[in-house]
């Protein structure tokens, strides 16, 4: 599972570098998809998802585990 999981993402960073259009970068896509801009439960979807994910690749780094 988690090889899919590192394959999706890899795709769609390659994607986001090769893609040259104004506006359509990895982080534009992102705020587009949790609405950052308008809307502050999309700000708070988006940074708590951002912190869970720091802090387990944090605990997943530096005791090898998970």
């Amino acid at each position: 599972m988690w090889a899919y999981i590192w394959t999706a993402w890899t795709a769609v960073f390659v994607i986001a570098l090769a893609n040259k259009r104004d506006g359509d970068t990895l982080l534009e896509n992102f705020r587009r998809l949790f609405r950052t801009r308008k809307s502050k439960a999309g700000r708070a979807v988006l940074a708590f998802g951002w912190f869970g994910f720091s802090g387990w690749f944090a605990i997943h780094i530096l005791t090898e585990t998970m």
